[in-house]
Formats: structure tokens, sequence, C-alpha cells
């Protein structure tokens, strides 16, 4: 008898074995998808992951259907899944549900897009059925053009096509049908565009920076696997990816292309497109589920894409001869999978993926995270710095705004210095175009009563609700609980609300007015949710038709404007004073990356940085572009406090709908791990936001030295699960781990 290990969509640990029938047993291979009963009554769709004779020691079932004729997902995808799976501590059924698109996970629930054709009936095929025919249709002059065509033609037709070439109704081509004279039938038509022939001359030259980094980033391959691209913002390291990727697809292999944000893949597929044309295919979350499984299937066939763009999610993607890997903005923390499981972070998963395929992965950035640099600095990765813009352009300056002397004068009330206004308006009068960053969306960050200081906070999470003007609500942005503006103070009935603080929403409403003269557009969450708002906000601003972009920070991420002389960061401090380690880190990415859009082409860029915190010495290495003292003494600080990348960090999470219950779960686990890992754990305590969507938080850390035994720590962390859940006092608790959390 043989059996099968099936991975199934579902949040448990391990594969799960069934019976082969005899009928099944000599078509089924791994990574194909099988029909299985589970449990009592349901049905679901699994992946093949093994065939074996092994007979388990209880009851199984037998495989119900093959789904496949070939199998739908490769060997190294296999191999990735499990990758995953064990380094996340995340069962592989999660791995299953990010990775393959809905359509691949039901029985039927993918359908190809078809259209309409016109063929002759089979009885009108002969030459002596179509004389008759033509004969028969000699009164009706229309009926007889169409069926005239069709008997030349011989061949199906697209039903709009032939009303363009023949200039017939809808009502005609009924007829015809209705007489018999012509069928329809439908075309598998697929939804995927068009990207034209491939036109390699349209790659441009290298500068002699750009050819030098191209050379050594060959040379840092023969001997790395991964290599880092330290260019500065507008140095050209594109232009390199492109010549890169041409050399791969020239050597019969293809290239996995990663981006941070969709907002990126806009600018960077058209210049993809304008070089590769039809050789490359896009791919990310605001595509149908029907266009990413035709992605899929197109990877599966026997002419696949060359080159793949997309965000994280594209590294579950199919590849039969992948040579390179880009992961662009390496750095970005969108790379990393926050929820649902698995909390993956793209840029780890695609240098294991290029392993296991033999290719190479390219890590390009403007601003290393501490975790690549390290590992470039001790030799695990190659190492390319490119130090200079394209074109000769200087770094632009960076005006230092101190806005709490400003406010101690009562010269600045609102979020704009005397400076950034005077700025704004030399800029926009000279034709030029505006960036204004302030990291956080919605009118105003919260409401307060004036007069007692209540804040409307949500009532299913830990946070005060946000307003947002223009829909005039107050919103939740961890589960999306929305309300009314109250119009009195319940706590003391005062009619004296009023907002705190400036959201990007508040700030285009104040821009409005300082500058009625602005053409403003608005780039965060809420302005980009439909599929192509960002095509049309970058489209826009591309051609001027608007001159202020206000933005999250969706905008500090290689977007590329020629006409961008001025970059106004309204509050640095907002970003330095997270409670998080890495604040600085990300503070500094975030602003040399916004900084880095001014002055992209021609005159040098002006960045106006308003803030309370002249004195920090990030701020300093900021207006100074110091990367070499900023990466140093980061790097010195880690080391000296033992965090990343000198050690590595696992958050345990618990949670429960009850506060008493999740606080005594966090006890009892932090002690079963320190039986194991000593003073390594740390906590519990309560996160930063300690209740979402009901359920109460308690977070434990294990802060662990990288020599440890990776497999055996998480082998301990899943037994200290396993132990706690089977106490019955906790049989609602949910437990998961965040490794290498950012």
């Amino acid at each position: 008898m043989r059996y099968v290990e099936v991975i199934l969509p579902v949040p448990l640990e391990g594969t799960f074995t069934y019976e082969l029938p005899e009928e099944l047993a000599a078509r089924v291979e791994p990574g194909m998808r099988v029909l299985v009963p589970f449990g009592r009554s349901k049905k679901y769709v699994g992946v093949a992951l093994r065939i074996h004779n092994e007979q388990p020691g209880f009851k199984v079932k037998p495989v119900i259907q093959i789904l496949d004729e070939l199998p739908v997902l490769l060997p190294q995808q296999l191999e990735l899944w499990q990758w995953i799976s064990r380094y996340y501590l995340s069962p592989i059924g999660e791995v299953y549900k990010a990775a393959l698109p809905a359509g691949l996970k039901a029985e039927e629930g993918y359908r190809p897009k078809t259209e309409t054709y016109i063929r002759l009936a089979d009885k009108m095929r002969d030459e002596q059925s179509q004389r008759i025919g033509h004969d028969i249709l000699k009164n009706s002059p229309a009926q007889q053009e169409v069926f005239t065509a069709m008997s030349e033609r011989g061949q199906d037709i697209a039903r709009d096509e032939l009303m363009n070439v023949t200039g017939c109704t809808a009502a005609t081509l009924r007829k015809l049908i209705d007489r018999g004279f012509l069928a329809t039938c439908e075309h598998e038509v697929g939804r995927l565009g068009q990207g034209g022939e491939p036109h390699p001359e349209q790659a441009k030259p290298l500068s002699a920076a750009q050819q030098k980094a191209y050379g050594d980033v060959l040379d840092e391959m023969r001997t790395h696997d991964t290599v880092l691209l330290h260019g500065v913002t507008s140095s050209g390291k594109t232009e390199i990816y492109i010549h890169l990727i041409q050399k791969t697809i020239d050597e019969g292999r293809q290239v996995l292309f990663l981006m941070p944000e969709i907002a990126l893949t806009v600018q960077m597929m058209e210049r993809l497109r304008r070089v590769f044309g039809n050789r490359l295919g896009i791919y990310h979350s605001r595509y149908s589920d029907a266009e990413r499984v035709e992605i899929w299937q197109k990877q599966l066939s026997d002419e696949p894409y060359d080159v793949i763009l997309g965000a994280r999610s594209a590294v579950f993607l199919p590849f039969r001869r992948l040579g390179l890997v880009i992961v662009d903005e390496e750095h970005e923390t969108s790379f990393k999978q926050q929820d649902p499981a698995p909390r993956y972070h793209a840029r780890s998963v695609a240098v294991v993926l290029a392993r296991l395929y033999g290719a190479k992965t390219l890590l390009g950035t403007a601003t290393p995270s501490a975790e690549s640099l390290s590992n470039a600095q001790n030799g695990k990765y190659g190492y390319v710095s490119l130090a200079v813009r394209h074109a000769g352009l200087e770094l632009p300056e960076i005006q230092l705004v101190d806005v709490k002397d400003l406010r101690r004068r009562k010269m600045m009330r609102g979020p704009f210095s005397p400076q950034l206004i005077d700025a704004m308006r030399e800029t926009i009068e000279a034709g030029q175009q505006v960036i204004l960053f302030q990291n956080r969306r919605g009118f105003a960050p919260m409401i307060e009563c004036r007069t007692c200081g209540w804040v409307p906070r949500c009532k299913n999470c830990d946070v005060p609700l946000t307003w947002h003007k223009r829909l005039n609500i107050l919103t939740c942005h961890y589960c999306g609980y929305t309300q009314a503006i109250p119009e009195k103070c319940p706590a003391c009935e005062e009619h004296d609300m009023q907002s705190r603080g400036y959201g990007t929403e508040k700030i285009e409403d104040l821009l409005t007015d300082l500058l009625p003269e602005a053409r403003i557009a608005r780039m965060d969450l809420d302005t980009t949710r439909s599929r192509h708002a960002y095509e049309h906000l970058i489209a826009d601003f591309s051609a001027r038709r608007t001159n202020v972009l206000i933005g999250t920070q969706m905008i500090t991420k290689g977007l590329d404007f020629d006409h961008v002389r001025l970059v106004g960061i309204l509050d640095a401090d907002a970003m330095l004073n997270q409670p998080d380690f890495r604040a600085y880190e990300h503070a500094f990415t975030m602003m040399t990356q916004v900084a880095g859009r001014a002055g992209r082409k021609g005159r040098r860029g002006l960045v106006v940085l308003q803030t309370r915190s002249t004195d920090l010495p990030v701020i300093g290495q900021i207006v100074g572009h110091d990367y070499t003292k900023f990466y140093h003494d980061l790097l010195q600080e880690r080391r000296d406090f033992h965090y990343p990348p000198y050690t590595r960090l696992i958050y345990v999470y618990l949670k429960h709908s009850k506060d008493t219950i999740v606080e005594t779960a966090g006890i009892e686990m932090g002690n079963r791990l320190r039986q194991w890992f000593g003073s390594r754990v740390l906590g519990p305590d309560k996160p930063a936001v300690a209740r979402v969507k009901t359920m109460f938080i308690r977070k434990l850390v294990l802060k662990l030295e990288n020599s440890l035994d990776t497999w055996k720590v998480r082998h301990y962390l899943a037994l200290a699960r396993q132990q706690l859940l089977a106490d019955k006092r906790y049989a609602a608790l949910q437990v998961y781990f965040d490794v290498d959390p950012l």
C-alpha cells in the first residue's frame, strides 16, 4: 500500500498521512494538489509532499482525487516551504496559505478568462455547403458579406474583431447563428497584459562609476553567493540592475526582482518594460487572484517570464532556471511579513531561495540594514560601494530647523517653519516640485476634550482613535473600528473637543489654505486603497499635473522624479522617539531616503529638516550625509548592548480575551523558557499596544547569542508552547513567535 504526506492549509503542526488508492498511486508526484477528507465532513485541497510505503500506526483515510496532471510546486519550492516553516516557527500549513494564490487552494477556485469567438457551423465547413449558403443569403446582403468573410477565413475569430472587420451589427451575427450558418465558441484568452517586444538597446550605457560597480559586483559574485551594493541615492543602481538582468537572461537563466512596496513597482515596471518587454512579469497583492494564478501557471510552462518584478510574495513563485535575485531597498521593513503567519522576512527567504537554485543574490540600497552591513563586514556577503550620484549631481543640501527654538520665540505655530514656507513658495514659483514627509496618516492622531483631557479610544484596542476629517469619523488603525465624532465630551459633557497632532490629511488642508496656488496630492494608505491609485498619483506627479506631494513612508521608497527640488521633513522627532532599539536606524534610513528624492536631475536639491533635537548625533549625521560615522556608532552600540546583528531576537506573543489568563500564561511561559535559556529571557511585559481586536497581549523577548544551535532553540520553544497549551486553562490561548522581528 502506498501513502502520501500531505500539506494542508490549516494552522496545525506537520503534515497529514493519507492512503493512496491503487488507481491513483501511479499518478501522484510531490508538488501535485490532492483532494482529501479532513475531520468528519470537511474536504481540503492539499499538496503532496512525500510518497512512501511506511504504514502508519493509525487508521488513515484515502485520497479522494488528484487535481493535477503535473506538479504545481517544484522541488525547490517545497524545500523552501519547509525551511520557512522551521526557521520562522510556523506550521507549514500557514506557509501554504501565504504562498499559493487562492485559486490554487480550492477544488474549483480558478476559472480561465474566455472570450466569445465565431466559427462556421459544422454543416457549413465544406465548399459545396458554403456555395449553397451564399445563394440562400443573396437577399440578405449584410449576412451574406459576413458569411463570405468567414468562409474565406476558415478560422475562428473573436466576435468583436469580426464585427470590426466586416462592419456588421450584433443583430446580423445573431441571425446567422440562429439560422445555423455560424456558431459561437469560447476561447481562453488569459488576463496577462502584453509588454511588447524586448528592446535591449533601451538599456542606458553605464557611467564610469557605474561600470566599475558593475564589474565589482560580478567579481564579488565569483566568491560570494550574496553581494551588498551600497549606492547613494540617485547613483544609478537601477541601470546596474538592468545590465545584470540582461547578462543573466543572455545566459539562459531567470531573474527575480523584489521591491518592498507596490507603489515602487509602477516606476520600475515602466523602466524594465522598456528594455525587457514581454519578458517581464509583475506579481503582487493588488493583482486579482485569477491574474496571480495565470502568472503562476505561466512560470510552470515552457515559456515562463524571464524576469519577475514583485513585492515580497513573489518569492513563492515557481522558477525553473533562476539565476539572479535582486532585492532592491533591502533595508526596508516592508519586506517583513507581520500578520498573519508565517512572519517571514522576504530578504532572508530570497537569499535561501537563490541558494536552492545555485543562483546569486544582490542586495541594493542607499542605507544598508545593520544586519546586511555586518554580514558584508565579516565576509559573509560581498560588498560593493557606489558613492557618487549619477551625472555628477551633488547630494542635497540639508537645512536644519530648530522647531523648539521657533516655538519658544512664537515664530512657528503650525507644522510649517518659516524657512519651509519660504522654500515651498520659491520652489513652486520656479516651476519645480515639493515633497512633504509626515509619517502619520489621517487628519489628527487624536482628538481630546480641552476641558478635562478625555480622549476617545478604540473599544477593541489599547489605542486612541484617529480623526479622518474627509470621512468625518474616528478610526482605529489596528482593527478598523470606527465611530462618529462625539458632539460633547462624555466625561464632562463640555462641547470643547479639539484635535491634537498632525496627520497627512491635516497637512494637506493647512497647505491648501497656506499656498492656494499649489496643486497638491496625498499618498498614504487612505488614498491608495484601489488597485490603480498608485499609478494615477505617480503619473500625475511625474507629469507635473500636481506639484506638491504629501506622504507617509511610502514616498521614501525609491521613487524617482525629475523635478523635485525641495523635500520637507515635518517632524523628525516622531521617528526618533519610538520605544524601539531600531528607532535611530529606521529614522536615519527614512530621512536619508526621502532626502534623496530632492535634486535628482539638474539643480542641487534642498531638504528642510524640522526637529526639536538638533543636538542629537544622528541628526548631524543625516545633515552631513555621514554614513560611515552613523553605521560605526550604530554597530558599536548594538555590540555594547547585545542587540542584532550581534545577537538574535525572538519575540514570544501570548493573546487571550481575558487579561488575567494571559498574565498568568505569560508568567508560566517565561518560567518554562528560563529553564532552558536562563537570563536570555526577558519579560513577560505588556507591549506598547497591549490589546488589539479585543485580545490582551503579553510579550517575552529571547536575546540569543548567534553561536547557539538555531534548530535546538526552536525545538525548546515549540516544546514550551506545546506544554503550556496542554493546560485546559489555556485552551483558547494563542501563542506565536516572531523570529528576527523588526
